[in-house]
């Protein structure tokens, strides 16, 4: 019985632990622009690359781009 209930503590620490990583997991982003090149946006990590692959990047004009981010 002990040893099942090391064995699920041990799942549960390691899932939680794999989570928090890739939560923090960085990458480089950009937008394509309507003739084809790409702006560089920089690094995000964590909520702020979450939210910016969710809601994409808007412009000082007004326009909305979808985002793209890579890892290293």
């Amino acid at each position: 019985m002990k040893k099942s209930i090391f064995i699920f503590g041990a799942v549960v620490f390691l899932a939680a632990n794999l989570q928090s990583c890739k939560k923090n997991e960085c990458h480089e982003c950009h937008y394509d622009e309507p003739d084809g090149s790409e702006v560089e946006l920089g690094e995000y990590c964590g909520d702020e690359l979450e939210n910016l692959e969710a809601d994409g990047y808007t412009d000082a004009s007004g326009n909305a781009y979808e985002v793209h981010c890579h890892g290293h």
